[in-house]
């Protein structure tokens, strides 16, 4: 009998684990049923998945294959004579040997670096002013390691940018980007050959748009990032994440020299009518005023006894320029051109900027607390050399 029990335990048992294992591949088989009816059946949810993941592992690499070949090394020389001193002693050395002694060559070689982007297949590469400025040589070296000699088409010092031209067909060029849809805090990548180590890419952010009265240029609307920028990189492509051009990377903000967290770009629309202009023209042709103003502060109003208006403060007028022959003068507040109203320095350099030699302008202000309008004909804005 007692064995009789035992069996009958040990098969209780079998049946017991039995029935736990066969309950738990139900409960199982129940949340797979659950999970699956309660997914979203949608092909787009699985293709999501998937893509994201894979985007977040590559990080910007397609956007930076897509631009890079687009953007150049640039390496300008200058050819300094040795000095007399330099000269001298070598004459000395050759009386002393009495002979002929190696000596340094008459002419030596300065060398600087910075980086450009093509804009045109047939050649024609975009650049800063002061990359090129004053410079013997330039040579041009593109992504694919060909070195080229370069020649300058023309520049425009005001925007600090220039356009040089290789010659070499079938070159890739930038996709360009609609800098209205920028918005302050979207990812921007700088390409560039910062002191000439080779091409780099950094990251960072756009900080401000619109960025005037920096000081730099005569027409600024900078874009500002945090992307690192640093001697050599100026002239390359500020770029989106989709790979398109927004801005030619032209300056930093800093007390030392070397990036600090502030740099500039020229947006790639501006550039691009410059652009236009110098391989048309050989240079910018803009509208000229003749007049020079500053804007309006409480304590100039109060000494003009003025309450409150907006506008420019004419500060001098050229002799003989349009300004001059419309009868402007010095100590006049101009409100309005074209019915536009003027609220600083640089809505009246761009408003007259963008016009052309022989447009008539209507000027609206205020002298000496009356109102008063005339109209001026453009001139040609004389060309500037730094």
């Amino acid at each position: 009998m007692p064995r009789q029990n035992h069996s009958f335990m040990y098969f209780l048992s079998w049946l017991l684990i039995g029935c736990i294992a066969g309950l738990t591949v139900l409960l199982i088989r129940g949340d797979l049923s659950i999970n699956i009816k309660n997914a979203d059946p949608s092909p787009s949810t699985d293709s999501t998945i998937p893509a994201q993941a894979h985007d977040h592992h590559r990080g910007f690499a397609d956007a930076v294959m897509k631009a890079a070949p687009a953007v150049v090394s640039i390496q300008t020389i200058n050819w300094i004579q040795s000095s007399n001193e330099a000269q001298l002693n070598d004459k000395i050395i050759d009386r002393f040997l009495g002979k002929k002694s190696p000596h340094r060559p008459k002419r030596q070689a300065e060398t600087s670096a910075g980086s450009g982007v093509i804009i045109k297949p047939d050649g024609y590469i975009l650049t800063n002013y002061h990359v090129i400025e004053h410079k013997d040589e330039i040579r041009v070296r593109l992504n694919n390691g060909k070195v080229a000699i370069a020649r300058l088409i023309g520049s425009d010092p005001d925007t600090d940018l220039a356009i040089l031209k290789v010659d070499i067909d079938n070159l890739p060029a930038l996709s360009i980007a609609d800098v209205n849809k920028l918005k302050v805090g979207d990812i921007v990548l700088a390409i560039g050959d910062p002191f000439a180590i080779g091409q780099t890419v950094t990251q960072g952010i756009i900080s401000a748009t619109g960025r005037t009265r920096v000081s730099l240029n005569t027409y600024e609307n900078f874009i500002q990032t945090d992307a690192a920028i640093n001697p050599g990189n100026s002239g390359g492509a500020l770029i989106n994440t989709d790979g398109e051009i927004v801005g030619i990377n032209s300056n930093i903000f800093s007390s030392t020299g070397n990036f600090q967290g502030i740099s500039f770009a020229i947006p790639i629309d501006l550039a691009q009518k410059v652009a236009k202009q110098i391989i048309e023209n050989g240079y910018v042709v803009r509208g000229w005023l003749g007049a020079e103003g500053q804007e309006l502060t409480p304590q100039i109003l109060r000494s003009l006894e003025l309450e409150e208006a907006h506008g420019i403060l004419v500060t001098s007028v050229d002799k003989d320029g349009p300004g001059d022959k419309a009868g402007l003068q010095r100590g006049d507040i101009i409100t309005q051109i074209n019915q536009q109203d003027i609220y600083s320095t640089s809505d009246i350099l761009n408003l007259i900027a963008d016009g052309r030699p022989g447009d008539e302008f209507v000027i609206e202000g205020i002298r000496r607390r009356q109102s008063f309008m005339t109209r001026a004909i453009l001139g040609q804005r004389p060309l500037m050399s730094r």
